[in-house]
């Protein structure tokens, strides 16, 4: 269904363009399929339970004959493949990585989903001597904290000498020709199948399990993306947008200080940042003092990914420093 969807989908104009058109069109399509599949579902396992209970009542005064209990064993057989169904579902939304009652559909799993999002959710927040109460003024209130926390530093008087850079680590000619080279299925998929699959997804809704299930359908589409990316001309704002969710840092949060901001990236773009740190990770290590803490060596990794996306295409084969 996905590969006759996505292949089907009339796309035109530039890469980002027919990708997110690709995008747009199968989330349209599988929130629809998804509706439809889970009121069939119910109807579906309610009739299986009733004749399963037919059989029961049957059962209790008179023996089945042969056909009666193939048929109770199939019924048996299909009712069990929706439980796991219905399971997978909860699991997916508990996003739990620990098996805790995990071999049957269980109460555990209900909990865990249904009690993150009640968690979750915001009612009140102090500030000061005032309670902030509604959606209206709970959104007001954080997106400024947020705003001046994150927001444009002051003025500093402290400058940066960028033209001294003896004795700042080079890197070689040959290491130099290897970050500018242009990006291969080889290493784009690489990168794919090393970030973990089970993690929230972001406003797109499409998981890193999608990614890896559907490489061989989608892999032109996106190499297509990083072709522009090399060459400078991709508008990757497009995909670097996420969904801020805050997480309680201790039990009855009241202040904003006391959650903690999770930005759910699209995956996407997540992609680009991982081929990016995977071979800034090849050269990293000679451009480090061993003196450095690993804090800093993490801070200093952190930066240069930045650095290497948004200057990627600046990079020539004479340029010498990181």
């Amino acid at each position: 269904m996905v590969s006759e969807v996505w292949q089907n989908t009339l796309a035109i104009g530039s890469p980002i363009e027919r990708w997110q058109m690709k995008i747009r069109r199968l989330r349209q399509h599988l929130r629809g399929w998804a509706k439809l599949v889970s009121g069939l579902y119910k109807k579906e396992k309610a009739i299986l339970l009733n004749k399963l209970d037919e059989l029961d009542k049957k059962a209790e005064h008179t023996l089945l004959n042969d056909s009666e209990r193939d048929l109770k064993h199939v019924l048996n057989e299909q009712v069990a493949e929706l439980l796991r169904e219905e399971e997978l579902k909860w699991y997916q939304r508990a996003k739990v990585k620990h098996l805790l009652e995990g071999d049957a559909n269980t109460k555990y799993y209900h909990l865990l989903a249904n009690g993150r999002h009640r968690k979750t959710r915001i009612f009140r927040l102090e500030d000061g001597n005032s309670i902030i109460t509604g959606d209206a003024q709970l959104k007001e209130h954080i997106t400024s904290y947020y705003r001046n926390l994150f927001g444009p530093s002051e003025d500093s008087l402290i400058s940066l000498d960028e033209s001294q850079t003896e004795d700042i680590p080079q890197v070689s000619d040959l290491e130099n020709e290897f970050l500018t080279e242009p990006f291969t299925h080889e290493e784009v998929r690489a990168a794919i199948f090393q970030m973990e699959h089970n993690k929230a997804p972001g406003p797109d809704g499409f998981p890193l399990e999608f990614y890896q299930v559907f490489w061989g359908l989608i892999k032109d589409d996106l190499m297509a993306l990083f072709s522009d990316f090399y060459q400078g001309t991709l508008p990757l704002n497009r995909l670097n947008f996420g969904n801020i969710i805050l997480l309680p840092k201790k039990k009855d949060a009241r202040v904003i200080q006391q959650y903690r901001p999770i930005c759910l990236l699209n995956v996407s773009f997540k992609i680009f940042t991982k081929v990016a740190t995977n071979r800034l990770s090849m050269i990293a290590h000679k451009l480090i003092r061993p003196t450095q803490t690993a804090f800093y060596q993490e801070e200093i990794l952190w930066r240069a990914q930045l650095y290497y996306m948004k200057r990627f295409t600046n990079f020539t084969r004479k340029n010498k420093t990181v």
